[in-house]
């Protein structure tokens, strides 16, 4: 955050003081401290401009952290990623079943527990041995595999960002708020039906916090331009399963 600086300090115990001498009911224009003095200033634009800045924010940046809730065609996942322009590594959770997800380039590479690879009732394969061949390794994922289509979305920072980040109905500001001990100004569509946008207010107006329209989830953004290693595991560490993976 930026800090708070002496003299502002001053200013605003002296304003409260100088406000303290007038009697209730007697009004003084001027009396409240500006809640935009020291932000980037994007607090005192309209909504839209708030969004658009927002996206050319979180575009500018080859990285950053998001984690939370994604509700897509009746499931919901939980994501933990970590995504630049490369690629992207983290976790995701549906059905109380968690895996990792890891990819560089166009290579795309799953790893999960032989539990996840042994639902034969979904469609994965009731070889226990091979479930636990399946487990130890990180498992390439064919491009042609309906996993690569439905999970890579998850690892990409543009395609992702650019999906969630566009709220939906009538803007408008909603105040100040707080996220992560950052100040922010929240931006909602359609009163909160369409989705509300939490913009930081310091530095950079990154977003750090989106509802999604139609409960379709809640993500926090973090760690805005901080790179991490990205790299495609070892051999040792990869198993090519071929053409297709079990449909678990």
């Amino acid at each position: 955050m930026i800090p708070i600086s002496p003299g502002r300090t001053r200013r605003a115990t002296l304003a409260g003081a100088v406000c303290a001498l007038f009697v209730a009911g007697t009004a003084l224009t001027g009396c409240s401290e500006d809640p935009n003095e020291g932000t980037n200033g994007v607090g005192r634009l309209p909504a839209d401009q708030i969004q658009a800045k927002a996206q050319k924010a979180a575009a500018s940046v080859g990285t950053v952290r998001l984690h939370g809730t994604v509700v897509t065609s009746g499931r919901t996942y939980t994501l933990d990623m970590r995504l630049k322009e490369q690629g992207g590594i983290g976790s995701v959770t549906t059905k109380g079943e968690t895996f990792r997800l890891l990819r560089v380039d166009e290579e795309l590479f799953l790893k999960a527990d032989a539990a996840f690879w042994g639902q034969g009732s979904s469609g994965g394969t009731n070889d226990s041995k091979a479930a636990d061949k399946l487990a130890a390794k990180y498992v390439k994922v064919p491009k042609g595999d309906p996993s690569y289509t439905k999970f890579i979305g998850f690892t990409d920072k543009n395609v992702l960002l650019s999906g969630l980040l566009t709220l939906h109905g009538e803007l408008a500001t909603d105040g100040h708020h707080e996220q992560g001990g950052v100040r922010t100004v929240r931006v909602t569509a359609d009163e909160g039906a369409g989705g509300t946008l939490d913009v930081s207010l310091d530095g950079k107006p990154y977003p750090l916090r989106l509802e999604r329209a139609g409960e379709a989830g809640t993500l926090t953004f973090s760690a805005w331009g901080t790179d991490f290693p990205l790299e495609k595991p070892a051999k040792g560490e990869t198993l090519d399963y071929g053409k297709q993976l079990p449909t678990s």
